[in-house]
C-alpha cells in the first residue's frame, strides 16, 4: 500500500500529537475539578482546528518540494475530507457522553478527569484499528466492499432509529461490571478507584466514575468502527487516514464542553450524519467502478452537514418561538 509516510514526516507527526497532548492534559486539562467555561472550550476548539490546519498547510508545502503540487494537493484534500468526516461523526459521539455523564449524574466540574482519560484511550486504541485496517486492505482488496457495505447499512440504521437512545441501564458491559466488581453507590470526587472497610478489611471499591469511564472508551469503540472505514472511503494512504483521524480526535474535548449546552439544537444532525455514511459507502462500493473525486466528496459532505446543522438551528428556533406545537 502506498503512502507518503516516511521517517521524517511520521516523526513530525507524533512531535507534534506529543505536544499537544502534553497541552491538553497539562495546561488546557490542569487543575481539579474545574468547570469549563464555553468561551474557554471555544477558544481551545479554534486552537486545535488551526493546529490540524497549519499540519495541512505544511504538509501541502513538504508535499510540493518534494513531489509536486499536483500530489500535494490531492494529498492535502484527501486529508482535509478525512478530517471534516471524523470531525462530523465524532459530534455524535459527543452527544452520547453528554447522555452518559446525565444518566450518572456526573456534574460538570468531573467529566473534564474522565475526558482526559477517555481521548487518551481514544487515540491508542484507533491507531491500532487504523493500522490494523490498512493491513488488511493491503493484503484482501475486498475488504474495502465489506466496509461499503457496513456504512452503508450503518448511515440507513441511523436515519431509521434516529430517536431511539441507548438503554445504559441494562448496558450489557455495565451489568458485567456491577456482577465482578465491587462498586461504591454514590460518586467519590474524582477517584476511579477508594479503599473502604468491610467486615474488618480494607477492600478496594471502584467508583461509578469508573463505569462512565468505561462508556466513554466503548462509545469511542462504537464509533471508530464506523468513522474509520468512512475515513478509507476517502483515501487508503494509511499516513492520511491516521493523522486526520488523531487531530479529529485531539480536540474533542474542548469540543464537547462547547456543545454541552447546545445539544437540544442540533436534533436533526443525525440524519446529516447517515446521509454521509451512506454516501461514502456507496462511493466505496462503486470505486472499481467509477471513482468519485474527492473534491466532490468534500463538497458532499460539507453541503449534508451543513444543511443538517442550518436545519437543527431553524427546527430549534421555531419550537422556541412556538413551544406548544
Amino acid at each position: 500500500m502506498q503512502s507518503i509516510g516516511n521517517p521524517l514526516v511520521w516523526s513530525i507527526f507524533i512531535a507534534i500529537v506529543l505536544a499537544m497532548l502534553a497541552i491538553d492534559l497539562f495546561i488546557v486539562g490542569g487543575g481539579k475539578e474545574h468547570r469549563v467555561s464555553f468561551k474557554e472550550s471555544a477558544t481551545w476548539t479554534l486552537v486545535w482546528i488551526g493546529v490540524s490546519l497549519l499540519f495541512a498547510v505544511g504538509l501541502w508545502f513538504w508535499l510540493a518540494n518534494t513531489q509536486g503540487t499536483a500530489i500535494a494537493s490531492a494529498k492535502v484534500i484527501e486529508y482535509l475530507t478525512g478530517y471534516l468526516l471524523e470531525k462530523s461523526l465524532a459530534i455524535d459521539n459527543l452527544f452520547v457522553w453528554l447522555m452518559i455523564f446525565g444518566h450518572f449524574g456526573v456534574p460538570a466540574t468531573l467529566q473534564k478527569r474522565v475526558l482526559v482519560y477517555g481521548i487518551f484511550g481514544a487515540l491508542i486504541l484507533r491507531t491500532i484499528m487504523i493500522l490494523l485496517g490498512a493491513a488488511l486492505i493491503a493484503r484482501f482488496h475486498w475488504v474495502l466492499y465489506l466496509f461499503g457495505a457496513f456504512l452503508l447499512y450503518t448511515g440507513v440504521k441511523m436515519a431509521w432509529f434516529s430517536e431511539e437512545e441507548p438503554d445504559l441501564e441494562n448496558n450489557a458491559l455495565i451489568l458485567w461490571l456491577r456482577r465482578h466488581v465491587r462498586i461504591t453507590p454514590a460518586l467519590v470526587g474524582e477517584r476511579f478507584f477508594v479503599w473502604l472497610d468491610e467486615n474488618g478489611q480494607r477492600v478496594r471499591h471502584a467508583t461509578p466514575l469508573l463505569l462512565v469511564l468505561v462508556l466513554v472508551e466503548f462509545s469511542d469503540i462504537v464509533f471508530a468502527v464506523d468513522s474509520i472505514p468512512a475515513v478509507f472511503a476517502v483515501t487508503t494512504d494509511p499516513f492520511i487516514v491516521l493523522t486526520s483521524n488523531i487531530f479529529a480526535i485531539l480536540g474533542l474535548r474542548a469540543m464537547y464542553f462547547m456543545l454541552a449546552g447546545m445539544a437540544d439544537r442540533f436534533a436533526l444532525l443525525k440524519f446529516g450524519l447517515a446521509a454521509v455514511l451512506i454516501f461514502v459507502g456507496v462511493k466505496m462500493l462503486l470505486m472499481d467502478i467509477y471513482s468519485i473525486p474527492t473534491g466532490f466528496s468534500l463538497a458532499v459532505i460539507v453541503t449534508f452537514i451543513g444543511i443538517s446543522v442550518w436545519l437543527s438551528l431553524r427546527h430549534a428556533r421555531d419550537k422556541s418561538a412556538h413551544p406548544g406545537k
